[in-house]
């Protein structure tokens, strides 16, 4: 299936049971919730599916069990987040042997590499598949920032496609359209500056709290691409205090807890998180409980057909 980069990208989350395996059917239940709604693609494996404490074997199953779910539907995006280039291949390659849609790269874990390094690192990525890929800058938590400059050098990479932009630098989505026209796709990485991303000219959003609340994450992305701001903003101030939950490091335990709490997901983790307790755990869940007792209404429009075929 194209990948268009356009609408709203689920970062989903990893289920596990309580034998710490995977749990599937709590994971078909989320992804049948988010498919409901009218999502665009799926990111699987990504910083909010635990992709640190996932083998490749089991990345490989959820890749392999989500195709067979969606059935083409939408496109699936395996992410790559790897300390070695050649670990970074071999999942690359594995993943478009199994039908993958897209790949997801991180810059290099672990090591913090320079611009000359970074740029190799996810150049050697993109030669070794046919994939689009879509590479994720997020300065503030992975502390390599990839450059206009090296996005110059990047574009010489025809399956280099789009950014997961996570600067939280709201002007370097001007900065990248004034330099590069439409030749990268811009995608949202962060949830608290969705609005203010996709009025900016982002093309579409990686969401985190979608997995919790996926109606209204993809009214607001509908409604600001169809000019209706008012309708959006509306929305928007009601979900942003539940969206910063994205951007605390304990990101994972919060919005599993608002699965929980929406009835569409567990509140499982697997070590070393631990789900979170006491006082921490009641203010979390007023955050959560308060945005559910003042649920907004949606337009009563269907929304169809995901946003790319609009």
């Amino acid at each position: 299936m194209k990948v268009e980069w356009k609408g709203v990208y689920p970062a989903v989350t990893t289920k596990f049971n309580s034998n710490d395996e995977l749990d599937l059917e709590s994971y078909d239940k989320n992804i049948a919730a988010l498919l409901d709604a009218g999502v665009d693609g799926l990111v699987l494996g990504g910083s909010l599916g635990e992709a640190s404490v996932l083998s490749d074997e089991e990345k490989f199953m959820l890749l392999k069990h989500t195709i067979k779910l969606v059935k083409g539907q939408i496109p699936i995006i395996l992410n790559i987040a790897e300390q070695s280039t050649k670990a970074a291949i071999q999942i690359a390659e594995k993943a478009e042997e199994i039908g993958a849609d897209g790949l997801m790269v991180l810059p290099p874990m672990r090591y913090k590499a320079d611009d000359r390094e970074t740029v190799v690192y996810l150049t050697d990525i993109a030669r070794s598949t046919t994939l689009p890929i879509m590479i994720y800058n997020n300065p503030v938590d992975y502390k390599i920032n990839v450059t206009l400059d090296m996005f110059a050098e990047l574009a010489a990479f025809d399956n280099i496609q789009a950014v997961k932009e996570s600067t939280r630098d709201i002007t370097n989505i001007t900065r990248m359209i004034n330099r590069f026209g439409s030749r990268f796709r811009i995608m949202c990485g962060v949830d608290p500056l969705a609005m203010e991303s996709l009025v900016m000219g982002a093309d579409g959003w990686v969401a985190g709290l979608v997995d919790a609340f996926p109606k209204e994450t993809v009214a607001v992305f509908r409604l600001v691409k169809a000019g209706r701001y008012e309708e959006a903003l509306a929305i928007y101030r009601w979900f942003l205090p539940v969206l910063e939950l994205d951007i605390h490091p304990k990101l994972v335990q919060y919005i599993k807890l608002a699965e929980l709490k929406t009835g569409i997901g567990t509140e499982a983790v697997r070590k070393p998180r631990l789900s979170i307790e006491g006082d921490e755990r009641a203010q979390v869940l007023k955050i959560i409980d308060d945005a559910i007792a003042i649920r907004p209404e949606l337009p009563t429009e269907s929304w169809g057909s995901p946003a790319l075929n609009s």
